[in-house]
């Protein structure tokens, strides 16, 4: 298995749509390739460093909805539409997370996202998204010359497993470039976010969802 520096050169010497259609194993995380220098960012019970915001960043917040439960973190769902995002600008680095959504019988479009290169009031936005046998993509709102611009990047499969079953997503970002590698699988790049740094967190969008594991890998 190759170790998670050959992977960026990898990433960083092939063609992101190669790598999409390529019918290759998952590779292992970089949690997993070299468990040293994480930091564990799961929040303590009083959510103490998280801190949310609506979405739209002009809305108003519902009610409480996240909160931890035997060591993970868990989004109710039905508080309304925001992010947690953790009180600190991040500047290169990783961000691993593990997610399952609550299996609702009948129900679809399953809805989240994890957060990176984040504006504190939320106005700049950057998600990977987050569903139930699907997203595994980029998109959002980035700053652009003229003022913002909003942005979708992907591929396809989304490599994303169904409600009930754990996913592991991992955020690169380093500079203004974000990749995303899910379950494995690398499914996403945006080479200029347009933000050297800004903050991570999570997304709340209708669903109950649990997250675990949260780690941050500081790069250089």
């Amino acid at each position: 298995m190759a170790s998670f520096p050959r992977l960026l050169l990898l990433a960083a010497s092939l063609s992101l749509s190669s790598l999409l259609h390529a019918d290759d194993q998952p590779q292992k995380s970089a949690l997993e390739t070299d468990p040293a220098g994480w930091e564990d960012i799961m929040p303590a019970p009083s959510l103490e460093h998280w801190f949310r915001v609506a979405i739209p960043a002009t809305g108003k917040l519902g009610r409480d909805q996240w909160h931890v439960e035997n060591g993970a973190l868990i989004c109710d769902g039905d508080g309304g539409h925001d992010m947690l995002l953790l009180d600190r600008e991040i500047g290169n680095g990783i961000f691993h997370v593990e997610f399952k959504f609550k299996e609702l019988p009948g129900k679809k479009g399953y809805n989240s996202g994890v957060f990176v290169r984040t504006s504190r009031d939320g106005a700049i936005w950057h998600q990977a998204q987050v569903g139930a046998g699907s997203g595994g993509y980029l998109f959002g709102v980035t700053p652009a010359g003229d003022g913002k611009k909003n942005f979708n990047v992907g591929g396809k499969p989304s490599h994303v497993k169904e409600a009930g079953e754990w996913n592991t997503f991992e955020v690169i970002a380093q500079g203004p470039k974000l990749t995303l590698w899910v379950n494995g699988f690398l499914t996403a790049e945006l080479p200029d976010c347009g933000l050297d740094k800004g903050y991570i967190g999570l997304e709340s969008e209708g669903f109950p969802i649990e997250f675990r594991n949260l780690k941050f890998k500081p790069l250089p």
